[in-house]
């Protein structure tokens, strides 16, 4: 069950802060690990620990079956086709990196045209500026609405056929909105684009089928779905493998150097020169594995009514103003306000002295901040784990912020 009867599976939420129970409301930065997986990780070292794929000894095999597998985990949980169709990356910024380094800059010409969103979190934007710069072409912002929602209409003007990508997230990191990802996709394909999907923020969410969605490319990182921190993943479909092109090179990624070049590898292992996180990829499988083990439907239905609860109770505190959509069928439970008068920093700082975590700052979202025309927001963000009575400690945070400085 989510909520409280999960709080026990989770060590570190066993803290207290300043004397108080952690009341952890950062979970868009990073969620926590349940024992299931730290157990993952300490067994691995004490047990298992070796290099992978070359090594003929028993521990290096060990490493290797469970760096594979945790591979064929990975797209399992994604519904795609084979494991070849799985990059392991150090995260989601790596991921999108690879895909705007590999495939989308060798393509670009002058003119063309990558379309981004204003919601977009600066690793599904940056990289696509360097790219586009690069090469002469250029990137499109698509407008939110006031209401925190992808303007539709302006989707549909700005796509055309010098767009040769789209590139947007499943889950906004700040105002918590589900793009209607099937069918802006579609509309990509009709004018011939690909689509990558940052779910950096989806895949702990709800369940992601990448054969479903048709996307070309996708990514997520593992400490944000109570995995380890240093590993993430990029879904490429079986069409775009051979397309996409290595951004790092050296060893492991290579089929045979001689001295005046080298030849690659097979798909995924071309793309992973060097060391791969190999511990990190046998934690991620064992987040994963226990998330999956959890009734899904059950999580996705706690964090809709915590998502409302939450935004009344926002709502109904002295000077507090949210963004995003009001309707929990169109978010996740990410919430993002401002109290009248005082910078998010202050208020995450006094937060903290009640042993509320939450975020303060701009989210490296900066184009969306000067959408709504403010340099910051106080973000708290929902997990499994949380309960009633975490929000609750969070308002009653919010009125003693307001009386420790000076505004209530």
């Amino acid at each position: 069950m989510p909520g409280t009867a999960l709080k026990s599976e989770f060590p570190i939420l066993q803290r207290q802060i300043g004397g108080r129970p952690l009341t952890y409301l950062d979970n868009a930065a990073t969620t926590q690990k349940p024992r299931a997986v730290i157990d993952a990780l300490v067994r691995f070292y004490e047990c298992h620990n070796a290099n992978v794929h070359r090594g003929v000894h028993t521990l290096s095999e060990e490493a290797t079956g469970l760096y594979e597998d945790a591979r064929g985990t990975v797209a399992a949980f994604l519904g795609a086709p084979a494991p070849r169709t799985v990059v392991f990356t150090r995260g989601t910024t790596e991921a999108l990196n690879l895909v705007a380094l590999g495939w989308a800059r060798p393509r670009l010409r002058a003119g063309d045209e990558i379309l981004v969103s204003e919601m977009e979190h600066h690793s599904n934007l940056v990289p696509w500026q360097v790219a586009a710069q690069e090469r002469g072409a250029r990137v499109r912002l698509v407008r939110v609405t006031p209401d925190g929602l992808l303007d539709r209409e302006d989707y549909a003007a700005k796509l055309g056929p010098r767009t040769r990508l789209v590139a947007l997230t499943h889950t906004s990191n700040v105002l918590g909105t589900v793009n209607p990802l099937p069918e802006l996709i579609a509309a990509a394909r009709a004018v011939g684009a690909a689509f990558a999907v940052d779910a950096a923020q989806a895949a702990a969410k709800k369940p992601l089928d990448v054969a479903a969605l048709g996307c070309d490319f996708l990514a997520f990182s593992g400490h944000k779905v109570f995995g380890p921190t240093g590993i993430g993943a990029l879904y490429v479909a079986e069409a775009r493998l051979a397309e996409l092109e290595p951004v790092y090179s050296g060893g492991g990624m290579i089929r045979r150097v001689d001295a005046d070049g080298a030849t690659w590898a097979d798909a995924p292992w071309k793309f992973e020169a060097g060391t791969p996180p190999i511990e990190q990829a046998v934690g991620l499988a064992a987040a994963l594995d226990w998330l999956t083990a959890q009734e899904r439907p059950a999580l996705l239905a706690h964090e809709r009514a915590l998502t409302a609860h939450a935004l009344q109770a926002l709502a109904d505190c002295p000077g507090v103003t949210t963004y995003g959509p009001r309707d929990p069928l169109l978010r996740a439970g990410v919430l993002s306000f401002n109290l009248a008068g005082l910078h998010p920093h202050d208020v995450a700082e006094v937060l903290d002295e009640q042993g509320v975590a939450v975020r303060g700052g701009h989210h490296c979202c900066q184009p969306l901040m000067r959408r709504f025309e403010v340099p910051a927001m106080v973000r708290a963000s929902l997990a499994p784990y949380n309960d009633a009575e975490d929000i609750d400690r969070l308002v009653a945070g919010l009125h003693r912020v307001r009386r420790v400085l000076g505004h209530g």
